[in-house]
C-alpha cells in the first residue's frame, strides 16, 4: 500500500490556492474591463422613436375612425339585447304552459307582445319570476314584423302552438317568423309548428 507524505499534501494545498487566486484574478479582471467599457459608452436614452409615435399615431386615427362610432351608438346593443329578451320570454310562456297545464296566449301589437292565459282582452297576464306581467315592449329604434297576418297564438298544455281561433287537436299554425330590425342589424326569431320550439 503506497502511502502519500506529508510533503505531496502541501504541494497538493498550495496549487489548490494558487488555482484559486488565479481563478479569482481573471474574475476580477473581466468585471473591471467590463466596468471600463461601461463608464466610457455612453448610456442610451429610453423612449419612442419619432416613426414609432407616428405609428401610432395613425393606429390610433384609424380606430378613431371606424371602430369608436359603434361604442357611441347604443342602438345595435339594444336591438341584440331584445332578440335575446324576447326569445328567452317566448320559451318561457311556452314552459308556463306546459308547468301549468293551461293555454298562454302571445299577443302582438304595434308596440310589442303580451302574453297572457286568457284571450279576452289579457285580463289575466302571465306573471315572471319577479312577479311582474311577461311582456314585451320595443324599445325606439327597433322594428318587428311577422312573415304573417296573425294577431297571436297560443301554446297549448303540451307546448304545441295554435292560432287564435283554432280548436285542439286541429292546428293551422304555419312556421312563424318575427323579424327585428334596429341598430344597423336584422334578426329573426323563428317559432316551429307542432314542437313550438322557439330559435334564432
Amino acid at each position: 500500500m503506497l502511502t502519500r507524505s506529508p510533503i505531496h499534501s502541501v504541494i497538493r494545498t498550495l496549487t489548490y490556492v494558487r488555482l484559486q487566486r488565479a481563478l479569482f484574478g481573471y474574475c476580477l479582471k473581466i468585471t473591471r474591463r467590463s466596468s471600463v467599457r461601461d463608464s466610457v459608452r455612453p448610456h442610451a436614452e429610453a423612449g419612442f422613436t419619432l416613426v414609432e409615435l407616428i405609428a401610432i399615431l395613425i393606429i390610433v386615427g384609424i380606430l378613431a375612425v371606424t371602430a369608436l362610432p359603434r361604442f357611441f351608438d347604443t342602438n345595435t346593443f339594444v336591438a341584440r339585447s331584445f332578440v335575446d329578451e324576447a326569445q328567452s320570454t317566448l320559451r318561457y310562456a311556452q314552459k308556463v304552459a306546459i308547468a301549468q297545464r293551461r293555454n298562454v296566449f302571445v299577443i302582438f301589437s304595434g308596440s310589442g307582445a303580451a302574453f297572457c292565459l286568457n284571450n279576452a282582452g289579457c285580463g289575466t297576464p302571465v306573471m315572471t319570476a319577479t312577479n311582474k306581467p311577461a311582456s314585451l315592449n320595443l324599445p325606439s329604434g327597433v322594428t318587428a314584423s311577422l312573415n304573417r297576418s296573425i294577431a297571436g297564438f297560443y301554446f297549448n298544455a303540451l307546448g304545441r302552438p295554435y292560432d287564435i281561433g283554432n280548436t285542439e287537436p286541429n292546428s293551422t299554425f304555419a312556421r312563424t317568423t318575427i323579424t327585428l330590425s334596429g341598430g344597423g342589424a336584422t334578426r329573426t326569431i323563428i317559432v316551429e309548428p307542432e314542437t313550438g320550439y322557439v330559435h334564432q
